[in-house]
């Protein structure tokens, strides 16, 4: 059967297993050197790491003098400067002489004799002259037949304007007809109090339903007079007799001994941080000496790079290609437009405000101060409802209470089970192994069947 652990077997909750440290291997005792990880991947020789050939962050400095000369200065060099030759175009000058207008076409094409195409139309359709009295197919095989029209069944029309503007009646005024409208009867019931004329008796449906039963006298037990026993009290509790303290030293205070300070102390002026962290002397930084400014000799040369090898080359001015106009308007600016003509603009004036016509007139007169509530509003008096919940009374039985319920009747104790796991060993368990999480595990033991 499976093995079952002591967490498993308790009933009652309150036995677990003593759990310990948690570890990778069991602690069997057996030292076991083989696993997934030396076997696949297995141990080399000693060797040293590898040595890195990143450069070590240390700035270089020049202690020489800087002699003021960049890359480019170094490393460029002034080429010769030629001056470009600008092409001059030629002056046009005509030919002298006839144009010969022969062109590639009429000089490689070659004429033929042409000779005229002759009519491939068959002879009978071929037109001649004079008149036509052929009959054609369509008149010979398709005769006109005799048809007779149709009688209209339309009536005929009796529409005659009226003389007068808007006189003739429309289709809804010819077919519709009207007819009286009654009132629908309102089913709903008048808002109008009714009255009762005959008194009110006072008779409802809980007093007249209502039946009273006469209570019983309740039994009222005598006070019992408190004695005091004469046997001595011991001071002694349950928690003092079962849990008595085992005998061991007294406790040792750590609290350092309490010295009371004075107001008029002096200070001896040596904290923790001053004992532990004294000053070091720092030597003061060193001033660097700025050389003195000393202008060169000699002037100064204002020139470039750009100055010294820059040519500069004379360039014509662009003539435009714009032709010149010649036109001067010696009339005046007429101002006039097809726009202006054809469009003329309108009078326009702007629209007032459409009003709605009121309804409901306006109220003439002052106010009564009455309102519809006021003035339809019926007041009565108000009749208070008797109460007929019954009289806070005590009531008293004469008869001895039974003690008696139905938890007492209906209640069948139990008898008490004792937890498997409260043994040091559990009953009908035999102790197995313990793992290395702290789980003690017991093995069931299986009872002998005799065979029959």
């Amino acid at each position: 059967m499976r093995s079952r652990c002591l967490c498993q077997i308790c009933t009652c909750g309150r036995h677990h297993c003593p759990h310990g440290t948690t570890r990778i291997y069991e602690s069997s005792g057996m030292y076991c050197p083989t696993t997934e990880y030396s076997e696949k991947y297995p141990m080399y020789g000693k060797v040293l790491p590898p040595q890195s050939l990143k450069p070590k962050q240390e700035i270089r400095t020049c202690h020489g003098k800087m002699e003021g000369i960049t890359t480019f200065k170094s490393d460029y060099r002034p080429y010769e400067i030629v001056k470009q030759l600008r092409h001059i175009p030629e002056e046009y000058k005509p030919k002298q002489g006839k144009i010969d207008l022969g062109t590639t076409y009429k000089r490689d094409f070659t004429s033929y004799k042409v000779q005229p195409v002759a009519i491939l139309r068959p002879l009978e359709r071929q037109i001649k002259k004079g008149k036509l009295d052929t009959v054609p197919t369509y008149k010979d095989d398709y005769r006109s037949w005799d048809i007779q029209k149709n009688e209209l069944h339309k009536p005929e029309q009796t529409y005659q304007p009226s003389p007068v503007k808007f006189g003739n009646s429309t289709t809804f005024q010819d077919d519709y007809v009207p007819r009286e409208t009654k009132p629908r009867e309102s089913f709903k019931p008048s808002s109008v109090v009714r009255r009762s004329t005959a008194p009110f008796n006072g008779d409802t449906s809980h007093r007249l339903d209502y039946i009273p039963h006469q209570l019983e006298v309740k039994f009222v037990r005598p006070k019992q007079v408190y004695k005091p026993t004469d046997l001595p009290f011991e001071k002694l509790t349950t928690h003092r007799n079962d849990f008595q303290g085992l005998v061991g030293e007294t406790a040792k205070l750590c609290r350092p001994a309490y010295t009371r300070v004075a107001h008029d102390a002096h200070f001896e002026g040596s904290t923790e941080f001053r004992e532990s962290f004294q000053a070091w002397e720092i030597p003061p930084p060193k001033v660097k000496k700025v050389p003195e400014y000393v202008p060169p000799i000699g002037s100064m040369q204002l020139h470039s790079t750009s100055h010294l090898d820059y040519i500069p080359y004379q360039a014509s001015r662009v003539v435009p290609i714009r032709p010149v106009s010649h036109r001067r308007n010696n009339f005046p600016f007429q101002g006039k437009t097809t726009m202006k003509e054809d469009f003329p603009a309108w009078e326009s004036c702007r629209p007032g405000l459409i009003k709605q016509e009121q309804q409901i007139p306006n109220p003439s007169g002052k106010f009564d101060g009455l309102s519809t509530s006021r003035s339809h509003y019926v007041p009565h008096e108000l009749i208070p409802t008797e109460s007929c919940r019954p009289l806070n009374a005590a009531l008293k039985s004469s008869v001895p209470f039974d003690d008696v319920t139905m938890y007492s009747i209906e209640y069948a104790p139990k008898k008490q089970e004792i937890c498997p796991a409260s043994y040091p060993t559990p009953p009908g368990y035999i102790f197995e192994n313990t793992d290395f999480h702290g789980h003690k595990f017991f093995h069931k033991i299986t009872p002998a069947v005799k065979a029959f």
